[in-house]
């Protein structure tokens, strides 16, 4: 699956630009004010965020901080966007919160080069929608997993919790960090029933030895890799 962008800025013409910049390589996203892309996040987990500075209200800045106080948005990789790059500016977005800084105008070229920087620190990037770790593959156009050359049966759920593992591996998710991102922010259900899913996950990996490829860590949730 494409890693998801969302796009926060005033000037519809800039987001329009970037949505047609991006739209062939990521799924997007866009808001036009802080207020609304809280909404979004909430409901529909990003894998990046690109964030304009100077916003009525609310600024970029103001948003980030906010943002980041939040356990499932501490790591989400953000992009500022601004008129702003002096380097004082550039000191004070990275002590806010952003991942990198990008001074307007930029280069289409530069914010993709960026973007795939960022997403492969992240372990978001899609590798052409081909996800692998080890003899295990999950490939989102056929919607089919394997071992080797032995496919691998599982549900709906089980299917996007791998997915969303082997484009997130080696960092450890709490149960509500994987509620929100795997099932959706706006979706009520019991933290309980992801160990249910990933009791489920690991019987389907077990035949080709990739189970032990999800770690339980105590007090702190789940995380997916090697030991």
């Amino acid at each position: 699956m494409k890693p998801r962008i969302l796009i926060v800025d005033d000037e519809a013409d800039l987001r329009g630009m970037l949505e047609f910049a991006l739209r062939g390589e990521y799924r997007i996203s866009t808001a036009s004010d802080p207020r609304e892309a809280r909404r979004i996040l909430h409901d529909q987990p990003a894998d990046l965020v690109l964030l304009d500075w100077m916003m009525p209200e609310i600024s970029g800045i103001d948003f980030l901080s906010d943002l980041r106080k939040h356990e499932r948005f501490k790591q989400l990789p953000v992009i500022m966007l601004t008129a702003r790059g002096e380097e004082h500016d550039r000191i004070r977005g990275l002590d806010s919160g952003a991942d990198d800084f990008l001074p307007k105008p930029f280069s289409t070229a530069e914010l993709k080069a960026r973007i795939r920087a960022l997403l492969r620190r992240a372990g978001a990037d899609d590798n052409n929608g081909v996800l692998e770790h080890g003899p295990l593959r999950l490939d989102p156009q056929q919607h089919k997993v394997s071992c080797g050359e032995q496919p691998i049966e599982l549900g709906p759920t089980e299917y996007k919790l791998l997915q969303f593992f082997l484009g997130h591996k080696n960092r450890v998710y709490s149960r509500e960090q994987l509620l929100d991102r795997v099932w959706g922010g706006n979706v009520y259900i019991e933290e309980r029933t992801v160990d249910v899913h990933i009791l489920r996950l690991r019987k389907a990996l077990k035949p080709g030895g990739q189970d032990k490829l999800i770690h339980t860590v105590r007090g702190a949730g789940y995380r997916f890799g090697d030991a």
